[in-house]
């Protein structure tokens, strides 16, 4: 039975081919973050490794992404710098879903009551700031890492959740089925959270998957300006911010990091839509 329901999605979510494509590519990346030590052509190049050398090869059978100006290889470089991209992206979506969706479900259930009023208004005043500022705002005053990268990030995401879950929550209230939860007297928490949250899942999944890429470009944004994963990890924006100091004449040291943080923003957008079309047609 399991297998046949596994197989319907699996017909429905491949009858996009651009959304097999955007799973493959995040396949992909896990695959490269995961096995990072084991499929990098020179693994020690991920940590200080210095050999002047072999600084600023182009790319080559050896070092196919070519070298950067510590004669490092790019390729494996990137495969390390996956890790904390993914990293990113799931801390930061494990902190906001479940803080932004807890509040927009309180909010849209108690509408027009003080709890609405208050979480809204500090999720308004949270919305009015471009996102990418309030980051960097944060990250400007805490000290320059990863940890500190996912906090103001994570500081800065949760309303879009809060917000969209306040919309389907408001709608919902009103559903006969959980007018009926209320009448057989069902506690809050269970109408909350065992008849509104269901109906929420499938727009909050793919919403996740989204962020998912969008969360990782806002880290290289923040690492490109030396506020994410600091030197010598490695890390896509910070990469790219090196390799730019060097064009044209050294392109491959920004452009290869720069096309795989394109990458896996593509991927995950695309893998997104798919399963936001797998739900639709689940739905319909």
């Amino acid at each position: 039975m399991r297998r046949t329901k596994i197989g319907k999605w699996w017909y429905k979510f491949s009858r996009n081919p651009l959304s097999v494509v955007g799973l493959i590519i995040v396949v992909g990346v896990v695959f490269c973050a995961v096995f990072a030590p084991w499929v990098s052509p020179y693994p020690e190049h991920a940590g200080p490794y210095v050999n002047y050398r072999e600084a600023n090869q182009p790319p080559s059978l050896a070092h196919p992404f070519g070298t950067d100006i510590f004669g490092r290889d790019v390729l494996s470089r990137v495969f390390f710098a996956f890790r904390s991209s993914l990293l990113m992206g799931i801390v930061v979506l494990s902190i906001v879903v479940p803080v932004g969706v807890t509040l927009g479900l309180l909010a849209g259930y108690f509408k027009e009551s003080w709890v609405d009023i208050l979480i809204m208004r500090i999720t308004d005043v949270f919305l009015s700031v471009p996102p990418l500022i309030l980051a960097l705002a944060i990250t400007s005053v805490l000290k320059p890492n990863l940890t500190n990268a996912m906090i103001a990030v994570s500081v800065m995401w949760w309303p879009w959740y809060t917000r969209l879950v306040y919309g389907m929550a408001t709608s919902l209230r009103n559903e006969y089925f959980v007018q009926s939860a209320e009448l057989i007297g069902a506690s809050k928490f269970h109408i909350l959270f065992r008849e509104i949250l269901p109906n929420c899942v499938s727009t909050i999944l793919t919403k996740m998957t989204l962020d998912m890429g969008w969360v990782i470009l806002i880290g290289a944004a923040l690492s490109f300006v030396g506020l994410g994963e600091q030197p010598p990890k490695p890390a896509l924006g910070t990469m790219v911010a090196d390799g730019a100091k060097y064009l044209p004449e050294y392109w491959w040291i920004s452009v290869f990091p720069g096309l795989a943080i394109m990458l896996i923003v593509l991927g995950f957008n695309l893998l997104g839509d798919g399963i936001g079309d797998l739900f639709s047609l689940e739905e319909a």
